[in-house]
């Protein structure tokens, strides 16, 4: 569970950062999964070490240029390479009519499926390794936080116990691995939970932007492993946060103290902090790790593998 940083700058491009996109890469799948997609955000993709053609999912958080401008030219470029398979959409109410006008004004057609699906609170996705579930933020336009969670794994099997005491390889050693008891020809019965370790407990990871402090966001990001979360302004600029619904550095603290996140990695930085201003991002940082000591910095590119708990 591998996150990339594709854009950390707020509402528009500057010379170091792009606009929001941040990529997580799960390589044990080889798949690629996006949350926003900014303007650039594919030439991001080309300085970067991520494939596009592992891309089978986007997640859009809410209908904002600074998130979705990038949307249609990197759909239309994985259609020109041919060598994506399917990408599935998902977001708030308007998204799909934003891309059939794209679609039709631009005459594109994708030589690969894609399906939208306008999402609600609660589980949006579910497979065998994850579960993705959405949130309310508070915005000036509806806005969704995501989370991704990671199923917990069984422990490792220890094939070298398993032969010692004489249980034969093959559909045996599955059910042992799964916690089932089996039987032999001889009578003998062994449990599973004596051949493998303590369970794997999955990972969990979390994206709330674009939004002021609230609820929701403490919700999603309960005991995550991981929190993203905006951070446009500096805690002195707190009211030009609450006139626009955005966060301070003291709001994402905040939101991970609460909720009991062990990482947080604040992103989407207003340009008014560039080096040589009266207020730069350091200053930021320093707001936050006052509250939240675990606080990371995101630019452009970095790259952060989450942890498995312990």
């Amino acid at each position: 569970m591998q996150i990339t940083f594709l854009g950390t700058s707020s509402g528009v491009p500057t010379r170091s950062r792009n606009v929001s996109s941040i990529a997580l890469r799960l390589p044990q799948r080889a798949e690629l999964w996006l949350f926003d997609c900014g303007e650039g955000t594919q030439h991001q993709f080309l300085r970067s070490d991520l494939k596009v053609s592992q891309l089978s999912r986007i997640f859009i958080t809410h209908l904002h240029g600074d998130h979705i401008f990038g949307l249609m030219g990197l759909l239309a470029s994985c259609g020109l390479a041919g060598n994506v398979k399917r990408i599935d959409l998902y977001g708030p109410p308007g998204l799909e009519e934003y891309l059939q006008a794209g679609v039709r004004y631009s005459q594109t057609h994708f030589s690969y499926p894609v399906k939208v699906h306008k999402i609600h609170e609660g589980v949006i996705y579910e497979d065998d390794e994850y579960i993705v579930s959405c949130g309310p933020l508070k915005h000036r336009v509806t806005a969704f936080g995501y989370r991704v969670t990671e199923k917990d794994r069984p422990g490792h099997f220890d094939v070298e116990k398993a032969q010692a005491v004489g249980i034969p390889s093959g559909p045996l050693y599955g059910q042992l691995k799964q916690g089932k008891t089996v039987k032999l020809s001889d009578g003998r019965q062994f449990k599973g939970t004596d051949f493998c370790g303590p369970d794997q407990i999955g990972r969990k990871f979390v994206y709330c932007t674009d939004t002021v402090f609230c609820d929701g966001a403490v919700e999603l990001a309960k005991d995550a492993d991981l929190l993203v979360h905006e951070a446009t302004f500096a805690h002195q600029d707190a009211q030009m946060a609450f006139d626009r619904l955005h966060s301070t550095s003291t709001m994402a603290a905040q939101v991970a103290l609460t909720a009991g996140a062990k990482q947080l990695i604040m992103t989407h930085f207003s340009p008014r902090y560039a080096p040589g201003n009266a207020i730069v991002l350091d200053d930021l940082l320093k707001e936050a790790q006052a509250i939240f000591p675990n606080t990371k910095m995101a630019y452009d590119f970095l790259t952060y593998e989450v942890p498995r708990p312990v």
